[in-house]
């Protein structure tokens, strides 16, 4: 990777590491992108939060059989599954090959970042938790800024630098991933 600080300005815009990196994907500005997203991801959320409960179900009884064969020690894990089941579940499936949850994927919509990258699975888990803070410091009323922001997105998506996007209308994300690198 270059040293941008040695270069001159220009010639670091210019470079391909700089270009990668800091700008915009240019096709993320066409509104057909984030035309009816708001309702996607509100029922994406349920269809998901739906999933992670029933995935809670074979987890509390691995649990409950463990905390009798501990004596009672095991049933202390009760308070960390419900965060470690939705954390796992959000960063492989959002942080996964599909760049979205199986509710989103439902819904026809996927998370991209603004520079054309994919999500990781780190990524994924930062977004979830600040959602989640996000939510339960501001009693929900955090998510009235979609109604304000551009490309609707939320807290946790401008922090991030990234979006969430219809799927529908771009079928082959590798190929866009690709065009966009070679910007």
């Amino acid at each position: 990777m270059a040293s941008f600080e040695k270069m001159d300005p220009e010639d670091a815009f210019n470079s391909a590491d700089f270009r990668h990196t800091h700008t915009i994907d240019d096709r993320l500005d066409d509104p057909a992108y984030y035309d009816g997203v708001r309702t996607k991801r509100i029922l994406a959320f349920i269809v998901d939060y739906i999933m992670v409960a029933i995935l809670h179900i074979p987890v509390a009884i691995i649990v409950f059989f463990l905390g009798i064969i501990t004596l009672s020690l095991g049933w202390l894990l009760f308070a960390i599954i419900t965060p470690a089941i939705a954390l796992i579940y959000v960063g492989s499936t959002m942080g996964g090959p599909d760049q979205a949850t199986p509710g989103m994927k439902m819904m026809g919509i996927r998370i991209a970042r603004l520079d054309g990258g994919r999500v990781d699975f780190m990524t994924a888990i930062v977004h979830g938790v600040i959602f989640w803070a996000a939510n339960i410091v501001t009693s929900g009323f955090i998510l009235l800024i979609g109604l304000f922001t551009d490309r609707k997105r939320l807290v946790q998506d401008l922090l991030l630098g990234t979006v969430i996007l219809r799927s529908d209308l771009n079928d082959d994300y590798e190929v866009d991933i690709k065009i966009s690198k070679r910007k």
